[in-house]
């Protein structure tokens, strides 16, 4: 306590949200970037790591997190108890006896050095709950066992905050002691289980009570200024009070698409292909281009080039990179990216046989673009087209699809152009989906059986259509 009050440096334990799958990815890069072990939560999608105060800005840093926390405190098996009565009374107990000092010297610490939250229009706007409510429903939309969506659905709850709550916010971490003016919390309660004898809601409003009570705190839904986190994991409860506003994903999209992926997801597949200098990478269905854009920003001694068979998403693609290229204009960098934009055909791309070194892509789930049964034409000529650009032996493909019925058996049929080294599950939006890590092969694109197979289909089919004719 007396270090957190003198400003000397303190050791805390950082949490962080992570995409699905990528939890390895993370910690490699906590490694790399901070030089700290990390270790993956027993949940999926989160990781934690030691640091000291006077390294806190390099978290923010970090482009494979989602979202930051400092843990107040964690406890691996919590010993709840049998009735939701006893178990909502010792949780109300707990709020007292927990070691937030350092917390919260974090919390206020970390005011300067976060990201302020964009500016958004307001969706359908929800009702402002007077005071005695608020405490009551803190978590009235977060109440779901798969953890990723809790806690996109907690992000979504914070983002109709008004200028004046900004405002607010930054007033907040300047001020010398907390107590100078009344702070505003609410309590988030993410929990995943199904032995619990007590809601989310519950837990939220029965917690956030007795904080309300020990620090004389305001509690307020939307206009809050600490976001107090009570992550519960089965047996698992980790405490937390949350160091960003918005997901650190909200970094380089400024066109979105109807499909456009989080930049910490490209960040974990571009990651997962290991780009090295002088690479060629293609996205050929970059959409919004936010795979390229990331790559060219985070691995930018390889070069690009982003495609789309359909118009508006290279548009989209070359707004989204003179967006980018204005930013770092203004801020006095170099504002050249190694990244291009093309129009072209996927099944039909204007590339040298064999000259790409990494194709990486988003492919239609057949959701929301395209369809399943479009899929399964889709993916056969598109893999092999990939096949033909990529450089034998040594290319590579990293590809994120839902549809895996549909790609296994393509690239089952592709037995001999590509291999399958490795695969990283995903949750994308609440859909199940697979990164599918593959390696080219040594054979030469033409000469493998499928492709004689192939070939003298197409031959025969010239032949009947050649026939036709004379017949006519």
């Amino acid at each position: 306590n007396n270090d957190a009050i003198t400003g000397d440096v303190l050791t805390v334990t950082i949490g962080a949200t992570v995409p699905t799958g990528f939890e390895h990815t993370a910690a490699e890069e906590v490694k790399e970037k901070i030089g700290v072990d990390a270790r993956i939560g027993k949940d999926r999608g989160r990781i934690y790591f030691p640091i000291t105060t006077d390294k806190l800005f390099q978290v923010h840093l970090l482009k494979s997190v989602d979202n930051l926390f400092v843990v107040v405190e964690e406890d691996d098996f919590y010993q709840f108890k049998e009735s939701k009565e006893d178990t909502l009374r010792e949780m109300q107990q707990l709020a007292s006896k927990l070691p937030w000092t350092n917390a919260l010297e974090v919390w206020k610490l970390n005011g300067t050095l976060k990201k302020r939250k964009g500016y958004r229009k307001r969706g359908n706007g929800t009702k402002v709950k007077s005071n005695a409510e608020a405490t009551d429903a803190t978590v009235a939309e977060t109440e779901q066992q798969e953890l990723p969506q809790a806690e996109s659905a907690a992000e979504n709850q914070t983002k109709a905050e008004s200028t004046a709550d900004r405002e607010t916010s930054t007033q907040d971490s300047e001020e010398a002691e907390p107590e100078a003016k009344l702070i505003k919390f609410r309590v988030t309660c993410n929990r995943a289980g199904d032995k619990h004898s007590f809601t989310s809601n519950e837990a939220a409003r029965d917690f956030g009570g007795a904080v309300q009570e020990f620090f004389q705190w305001k509690a307020d839904m939307t206009k809050f200024d600490i976001e107090v986190l009570l992550n519960i994991h089965k047996e698992e409860v980790v405490i937390g009070i949350a160091l960003t506003e918005e997901s650190l994903h909200r970094r380089n999209i400024s066109h979105f698409g109807p499909t456009t992926l989080r930049s910490t997801l490209c960040y974990g597949m571009l990651r997962l292909c290991k780009p090295q200098a002088s690479d060629i990478i293609i996205d050929p269905m970059c959409g919004t281009g936010a795979i390229p854009l990331e790559g060219a920003i985070e691995f930018n001694s390889s070069f690009y080039v982003a495609g789309d068979n359909n118009d508006m998403a290279v548009n989209r693609t070359v707004n989204n990179v003179s967006h980018i290229q204005r930013r770092r204009a203004d801020k006095g960098s170099a504002s050249g990216l190694p990244i291009d934009t093309v129009q072209w055909d996927l099944c039909n791309l204007p590339i040298r046989t064999g000259s790409v070194d990494i194709v990486i892509t988003d492919m239609p789930f057949g959701k929301r673009m395209g369809s399943r049964k479009k899929n399964w034409d889709l993916y056969p000529p598109c893999l092999r087209e990939m096949a033909r650009v990529c450089t034998p032996g040594t290319g590579k493909a990293v590809l994120l699809t839902q549809d895996k019925k549909c790609f296994t058996k393509a690239i089952s049929r592709m037995g001999g152009l590509w291999r399958r080294l490795h695969t990283v599950w995903v949750n994308v939006g609440g859909l199940h989906a697979g990164v599918y890590l593959l390696k080219r092969t040594e054979a030469v694109f033409g000469q493998t059986p499928e492709d004689v197979h192939e070939s003298r289909e197409t031959v025969n089919a010239e032949g009947d259509e050649k026939g036709a004719e004379e017949l006519s």
